[in-house]
């Protein structure tokens, strides 16, 4: 394993407000000289500019070129970190592709013609969908075998970087991360968060499928490894935590965390039969097969299903070893909910 020193780079960084995007660009305002951000309100622009005289919001839109032409120039040598999605679209799944395959090859198309030193891409689970087995886990070998509209839009954008690095154009990586959890969260986890806390979040079945997942700041390590690591070239890889945790395992997380802080537990768990999570996906695929999205239904449809992977290639190539477990996540997810006025 052969690193650079990839601190003197200038680091492009797309979806910079999101929730991952808060997590990298704090981190790297701390390592390098400028981080070009975009961004998608002015409102987001003050909230990352104040923190570092290096962080440069573009206030744009990932399927603008306008905006893309902007975020580029005068960048060199750089680095460009691709985390902007849309994962639970407001009603139409047309967005997820505009977005996600769209927006994509643009920023593809750009960071070539900037002569970006090395792309990294952050992609998900869902192009390769649910796994058949609860003992079963994705590695970086595993078919596509995408999962609804979301799925395939992700599975589309990694094929466009794919296209890049074996035509040469420029030298790119690939990250794939499960379920995040960690501060600067959006309120559908909050959400979540309070469901399980209040005893209304339903468990599918007997809860024992498993659910990989990875804390904001390890992902991030995983992204800075990627860049430096130089056998990382061309590769794809897994981030996420040490094991896959079973679905009640979770939600005592949850409750085991909000109990450390202090709040008060409803010891409740609902259950739903599996047939409830079987009904839920037949009428997502239905929606989805229209043009329409109801997130309530591909969260239930999802909510029985296994999606695990293994991550024994990013440990064994880049030296990735995730560092915070669930209930310390979760811990300070649910600190920073109450310093930033969201109830849990």
């Amino acid at each position: 394993m052969t690193a650079q020193a990839p601190g003197s780079r200038d680091a492009v960084v797309t979806g910079a407000a999101g929730w991952l995007g808060q997590n990298l660009v704090r981190t790297l305002a701390g390592q390098r000289a400028r981080v070009r951000c975009l961004v998608r309100t002015p409102a987001e622009a003050a909230s990352l500019e104040v923190l570092s005289p290096v962080i440069e919001p573009v206030v744009g839109d990932v399927r603008d070129p306008i905006a893309i032409d902007r975020l580029f120039e005068g960048m060199s040598p750089v680095s460009v970190f691709h985390t902007a999605a849309i994962i639970h679209p407001e009603a139409r799944t047309r967005e997820v592709f505009d977005v996600n395959v769209g927006g994509t090859a643009l920023l593809v198309d750009q960071a070539k013609r900037a002569g970006a030193v090395r792309f990294l891409h952050v992609s998900s689970n869902s192009p390769f969908g649910l796994n058949p087995y609860v003992e079963h886990r994705f590695t970086e070998t595993s078919p596509y075998d995408p999962y609804l509209s979301y799925g395939q839009s992700k599975m589309e954008a990694e094929l466009l970087v794919k296209r890049a690095q074996e035509a040469g154009d420029m030298t790119t990586v690939i990250l794939r991360a499960p379920w995040f959890y960690g501060p600067y969260q959006p309120a559908r986890q909050t959400r979540f968060l309070a469901a399980v806390r209040k005893g209304r979040f339903p468990i599918v079945g007997d809860g024992r499928n498993r659910r990989s997942m990875v804390y904001t700041d390890d992902l991030v390590q995983g992204l800075l490894l990627a860049e430096s690591v130089e056998a990382a070239a061309g590769r794809a890889y897994w981030i996420a935590d040490a094991e896959a945790y079973e679905m009640r395992a979770i939600v005592e997380g949850v409750r085991a965390a909000a109990r450390a802080e202090g709040l008060h537990v409803v010891d409740f768990q609902p259950r739903l039969p599996r047939v409830a999570g079987a009904v839920a996906a037949r009428l997502d695929h239905l929606a989805q097969a229209n043009g329409r999205y109801v997130q309530s239904l591909h969260v239930l449809g999802e909510l029985g299903a296994t999606i695990a992977c293994d991550i024994s290639a990013s440990r064994n190539e880049l030296g990735y070893e995730p560092s915070v477990g669930l209930v310390e996540g979760m811990r300070r997810s649910i600190r920073w909910c109450a310093e930033n006025g969201q109830p849990v």
